[in-house]
């Protein structure tokens, strides 16, 4: 008999529970507190948010953790073209505050709050156990982040330095009202979302859920991020979400994604969903060519018409 995919689409499009997003606020509320009884943080400017699937509502079940961003803004980082210095843009060098150390902070704060046993550092973030307060989460330590063009503008974003060395920047939404106002991915998703008759966040959801069912059928192509599939979703035209049904809607954005991947010269443009981020640059830790093979699985996986 054969699989009735609607009926399974319509089911994993469906929005994140009342539940879920009440287990956001309490582990959003856990970290605020552990941060305001730190001696060492308290005194400094510290703003904790959702980000992730979480907070770009596209979240399943199988996202166990909320992860959540933990960003000084004291101070930040910087990239400059190619010449220039903080002296060019009138702003002055940090030299009593580092990065390590906002980190070794947190983790004591963290640590004193929720007791060692619950509190894993990781390169790049603290996994957070603690029943209980009923408490799993990803906390990533973040600084403000801003890369300058000639003009002396700015792009906002945040920045974080692994244990293991080099740095990693993302622009994940407009986080501080001095930032410019410049569309990041929060923001371009709601867009879409809006623009696609608030489809395209359940068509994030249905093929994050598509990816994990061939995972755990054991699909080599499914081994690939759920934040990439998130970003093919993105880059499916508004178009591709106007049938009337999820099986339409989902063999569009499918079809779509498979004739601009076959190739480097069709989405090498391509962005993250902050639309800043090459999706494909050779830093990025997937390739076009899994992308591709995913997307065709996929389509095989549910017996889609070419």
């Amino acid at each position: 008999m054969a699989r009735d995919w609607e009926n399974s689409f319509t089911f994993w499009a469906q929005s994140p529970s009342k539940t879920e997003r009440e287990r956001c606020d309490r582990v959003i509320l856990a970290i605020r507190n552990a941060i305001a009884d730190s001696q060492q943080l308290q005194t400094r400017k510290v703003l904790v948010f959702t980000q992730g699937s979480f907070r770009n509502r596209v979240n399943v079940r199988q996202d166990s953790d909320v992860d959540v961003g933990v960003m000084l803004y004291d101070y930040f980082l910087s990239r400059y073209p190619e010449g220039k210095k903080n002296a060019d843009f009138d702003n002055r060098d940090v030299i009593d505050y580092s990065f390590a150390q906002f980190k070794n902070e947190l983790e004591m704060a963290l640590v004193k709050y929720f007791g060692r046993s619950a509190v894993k550092r990781g390169n790049k973030a603290f996994d957070i156990k603690a029943s209980a307060s009923q408490v799993e989460a990803d906390v990533v330590p973040l600084m403000e982040f801003r890369n300058y063009s000639e003009n002396g503008f700015y792009l906002a974003g945040v920045a974080l330095i692994p244990d293991r060395g080099g740095r990693i920047i993302n622009f994940p939404e407009r986080l501080l009202d001095y930032w410019p106002a410049t569309p990041l991915h929060y923001e371009n998703g709601k867009t879409k979302n809006d623009e696609t008759s608030r489809r395209y966040r359940g068509m994030v959801r249905i093929l994050k859920k598509l990816r994990i069912e061939m995972e755990d059928a054991q699909h080599p192509a499914a081994a690939i991020p759920g934040y990439l599939v998130e970003c093919l979703a993105w880059n499916a035209p508004n178009s591709s979400f106007r049938d009337e049904t999820w099986e339409a809607r989902v063999q569009s954005v499918l079809s779509h994604l498979w004739r601009q991947t076959r190739g480097d010269s069709l989405c090498e443009k391509w962005c993250e969903v902050d639309d800043i981020k090459y999706l494909f640059h050779v830093t990025q830790p997937w390739t076009r060519a899994k992308a591709h093979s995913f997307v065709d699985a996929a389509w095989s996986y549910v017996g889609v018409k070419r």
